[in-house]
């Protein structure tokens, strides 16, 4: 299977700071990827840069066969709506009830008018009331936002994500505010969602345990560069220990890579797939663990 997402040679600068180093990796569709790696190691900024939140300094991204680095206006607009974000702190209106902020993901979808009123259609409403269903909060839907708990929050936020009806779906640590069940209760639901639909799924983490446990592939990133891209099994006590001990170290060397190409596997041979070549990981670094 081809890959719905490209990313090539990425780069972003603040200044004279690289969040991201030459990043290369390749999605397929249904896959459930989780990125982890320590506070400002750059797995917001490459969530950010896929979506075109934030430019990049240099790179290509190709979604779904369209160039996203080199879209703008109206191009950029249709292609972000086939995207849907789900954010650490929610981002919901809290004093709108649930199901609006659920069909809110229709937006880039109507017509300005339309959307400037919320005249949506009765399809749409219907398809946020399964959404809903599908997800346990049916018996909340005419509750204002901000009453809910953090945990139904984000199982708003991941609702409104597949209104959209998305092709790739992007999770900034969606469960970094929430206690241990409500963590697995969102993540649950969220790997659940979007494999019965095919969608590609990216999302950060910090909880190691977590990423073992939901994610079909594994990417580690310390400082600006991807240091590990491989199945869930083959990321060891050692190599977590390896990205998350000196975080914040930016004077490290050139890596040699031990695995399929630099950067990740190669399209339809991710993890998720049937290729069963050895993990992308950085041998001079590592080698010192």
């Amino acid at each position: 299977m081809g890959a719905i997402l490209s990313i090539r040679g990425l780069r972003k600068s603040y200044g004279a700071f690289e969040a991201l180093r030459g990043v290369s990796l390749d999605f397929c569709p249904g896959e459930f990827a989780v990125v982890v790696g320590p506070s400002g190691a750059g797995k917001s900024t490459l969530i950010r840069c896929i979506n075109r939140m934030i430019d990049p300094s240099y790179g290509e991204i190709e979604f779904n066969g369209v160039r996203m680095d080199a879209l703008r206006g109206s191009g950029l607009r249709r292609r972000r709506s086939m995207i849907g974000m789900i954010f650490q702190h929610y981002n919901l209106i809290g004093r709108t009830n649930v199901i609006k902020n659920v069909l809110h993901g229709r937006l880039g979808h109507m017509p300005f008018i339309k959307s400037l009123f919320g005249l949506y259609p009765a399809s749409d409403r219907l398809r946020a009331m399964e959404l809903l269903e599908e997800i346990g909060l049916s018996g909340q839907r005419y509750k204002r936002a901000d009453a809910l708990s953090g945990g139904q929050m984000q199982r708003v936020g991941i609702c409104r994500a597949l209104m959209q009806e998305p092709r790739l779906l992007l999770a900034d640590e969606p469960i970094a505010s929430l206690d241990p069940k409500s963590a697995e209760i969102v993540m649950d639901h969220l790997k659940r969602m979007t494999e019965q639909r095919g969608i590609c799924c990216i999302v950060n983490l910090h909880q190691v345990d977590f990423a073992r446990r939901y994610a079909s592939r594994v990417i580690g990133v310390k400082s600006g560069l991807v240091v590990f891209d491989g199945r869930p099994d083959d990321f060891t006590e050692d190599i977590a220990r390896f990205i998350y001990e000196n975080g914040g170290d930016r004077d490290i060397a050139e890596e040699t890579q031990i695995g399929p190409e630099p950067g990740g596997y190669p399209a339809g041979e991710h993890p998720g797939g049937p290729s069963k070549e050895a993990p992308t990981v950085y041998a001079e670094e590592y080698a010192a663990v």
